[in-house]
């Protein structure tokens, strides 16, 4: 896998002038006082993104209000430079103090990465927190709003990648598969660790309080293409920065079956997908 380094390819029609932020600047989220407030709802940091590992390993418990449904490296720990995958866009309905997303996720000790999407009521999910990233794109925001209007499949493509030269994690996005553009990127100097050590593929929720959301289509997997909640073509970039678009060493896990599943998808009506994940459910536990 290779960063696509910057190009003329615009995400203008992304805006409603048509063209985004002039050259040589860049969107930057206005946070108002309302925003603030909603956030200072939350009370704690039990709504910050997380990998599943926590409930796994941590001792951490569904009781803190995470949920996961996702598909992960598995065994001892291992030097990761990057990892991508493609996701189909879905926007389950959520209520304020709750958020339902698709991500992958990155782990470097007691840190994490996460890009891909989510629906939010009031979350801190992107900008607004201190997340770090810094964007070079005078046209794609970080935390950029989907339209829910769109009646047609929608997927985004997403990779993490570390530069070899400095050490920084880049974000590439692209609405297409494959080719990918810079976005923005997390400085070395953010992360304790230089590696990744595991990754993870899926979907995560969260609410202050039950009923939990619901996750991709707010159905169980079942097999078809035409409804699923999917992440496909995932890859992984090793300690040598060697791609592995198979990914064979995996486990499924989800902390309640009762709300949320995920398996590999073997149907043969998917075609070049790569390795594929199905996942989601209804919630409500």
């Amino acid at each position: 896998m290779q960063r696509e380094t910057m190009s003329n390819r615009t995400f203008g029609h992304l805006w409603e002038n048509g063209v985004g932020c002039p050259i040589g600047t860049v969107p930057i989220l206005r946070v108002t006082k309302n925003d603030l407030l909603r956030l200072k709802s939350f009370g704690g940091n039990n709504y910050n993104p997380r990998g599943s590992w926590n409930n796994t390993y941590q001792a951490m418990s569904s009781g803190d209000g995470h949920h996961f449904a996702v598909t992960r490296t598995k065994g001892k720990a291992k030097s990761y430079n990057g990892a991508s995958m493609n996701v189909g866009i879905k926007f389950p309905q959520v209520e304020p103090n709750q958020y339902s997303a698709a991500r992958l996720c990155i782990k470097f000790g007691n840190e994490l990465i996460q890009a891909g999407w989510t629906a939010r009521g009031n979350a801190c999910y992107n900008s607004a927190c201190s997340a770090g990233i810094i964007n070079v794109r005078h046209d794609i925001p970080v935390g950029m709003p989907l339209d829910q209007e769109r009646k047609k499949r929608v997927d985004i493509d997403i990779a993490v990648i570390k530069d070899r030269a400095n050490g920084a994690w880049w974000l590439l996005f692209n609405t297409t598969c494959c080719t990918r553009e810079e976005i923005g990127f997390w400085p070395a100097k953010r992360f304790k660790e230089s590696f990744g050590t595991f990754v993870e593929w899926g979907g995560e929720v969260f609410s202050i309080s039950p009923p939990s959301p619901p996750m991709g289509n707010g159905k169980f997997p079942s097999g078809d293409p035409h409804v699923d909640a999917y992440i496909r073509r995932l890859s992984i970039v090793d300690g040598n920065y060697k791609m592995d678009d198979v990914v064979e060493n995996t486990e499924n896990y989800s902390d309640n079956t009762r709300g949320y599943k995920v398996r590999d998808a073997t149907e043969t009506w998917w075609t070049e997908t790569g390795h594929l994940v199905i996942y989601g459910g209804p919630g409500k536990i």
